[in-house]
């Protein structure tokens, strides 16, 4: 679970304070995750434009001692368990999502709704 003191920020706002945190500059932490510093820098002010790659995310995390599966979260990704999921998912549920994004839609107007519905859903897998 997402601390608490982590709710509101963005993905850059989390890596730029975890490397204050341990002294690292930029460039040190680059260096040490294989990037250039602009390009860390890019993804510390939410301005890389895509999404970091999971191993940039993993590096960041293991160096800044983060919780990676948070990282790829806030970082607009999926975990490769949740994309094998989605793709079971609308295998089998294809006809269904047209109607699916249309009340996701019509329901923007209450996002606690949304929330709800993600909070109740929870995946269960079959074995």
């Amino acid at each position: 679970m997402i601390e608490e003191r982590k709710v509101n920020k963005t993905f850059g706002q989390i890596i730029r304070q975890a490397r204050k945190d341990k002294g690292f500059s930029q460039r040190e932490l680059a260096k040490q995750i294989g990037v250039n510093y602009t390009y860390l820098s890019k993804l510390e002010n939410d301005h890389a434009g895509t999404p970091p790659s999971e191993d940039v995310i993993h590096k960041l995390a293991l160096h800044l001692h983060l919780n990676a599966k948070e990282l790829i979260y806030l970082a607009g990704r999926m975990t490769e368990d949740d994309a094998r999921y989605f793709e079971e998912f609308l295998k089998y549920n294809y006809q269904q999502m047209p109607a699916l994004f249309r009340k996701i839609r019509e329901n923007t107007q209450n996002p606690n709704l949304v929330n709800q519905w993600l909070q109740d859903e929870k995946p269960t897998t079959e074995e």
